[in-house]
């Protein structure tokens, strides 16, 4: 009982240190990879697909989220790649290009349906990012861990000749244990919302 008794004292001790640290900024490395299959994306998208302007419209840019300690300074995180939009934007392209559809950088669309017929692609794909962020806040004991994202996504169909508008939302919370709490398990929490949204979109973009 002494020796497990000192164990938890050190153990303890070990964390509150860790803890009192001066805060930084990290990176997370972000990374869309479905796992459902998409029968009918083809069908809907076509062979080619334009992937126009992702833009970042949060006040702040900067981070996507914060660890917030018992004690000291937060350590605040941003995407990798950076910025955000650009990790985004990648990620789709590659796991679209992976099913079959082959994407195509548009430098430019304003989201309205009359540029349809001129466009070199079956599809184009805009997004606007309204919100994105995750917050982790340790006690002694755990570590609460919430994820916030909401997009708008465009996509424009030359043969409907519209353009369909769609907000995503998804939120995740998860408590963990203190010592099961890191920054790659932060990054897996991100990316799973991100698989969630991203594959009820593309099951059924419009």
């Amino acid at each position: 009982m002494r020796s497990y008794r000192w164990f938890l004292v050190l153990w303890l001790g070990l964390f509150m240190l860790s803890c009192v640290r001066g805060g930084g900024t990290y990176s997370l490395y972000l990374r869309y990879e479905p796992v459902k299959d998409f029968p009918s994306l083809q069908q809907k998208l076509g062979n080619t697909l334009g992937v126009g302007p992702f833009k970042d419209e949060r006040p702040d840019t900067s981070f996507i989220g914060i660890y917030i300690p018992p004690s000291g300074a937060p350590n605040y995180f941003k995407s990798e790649p950076f910025p955000l939009e650009k990790a985004i934007r990648d990620s789709i392209s590659h796991a679209l290009s992976q099913r079959g559809v082959k994407t195509i950088s548009v430098s430019d669309w304003d989201g309205e349906s009359d540029v349809l017929r001129n466009i070199e692609t079956d599809s184009i794909l805009s997004l606007e990012i309204k919100r994105f962020w995750t917050e982790a806040k340790a006690s002694l004991f755990s570590t609460h861990v919430a994820t916030k994202i909401s997009f708008v996504i465009r996509l424009g169909v030359k043969k409907e000749g519209k353009v369909f508008s769609r907000k995503m939302e998804f939120d995740r919370e998860m408590t963990l244990a203190s010592w099961d709490w890191d920054r790659d398990r932060m990054a897996q929490m991100i990316n799973q919302v991100l698989r969630n949204t991203f594959d009820e979109f593309f099951s059924n973009p419009y």
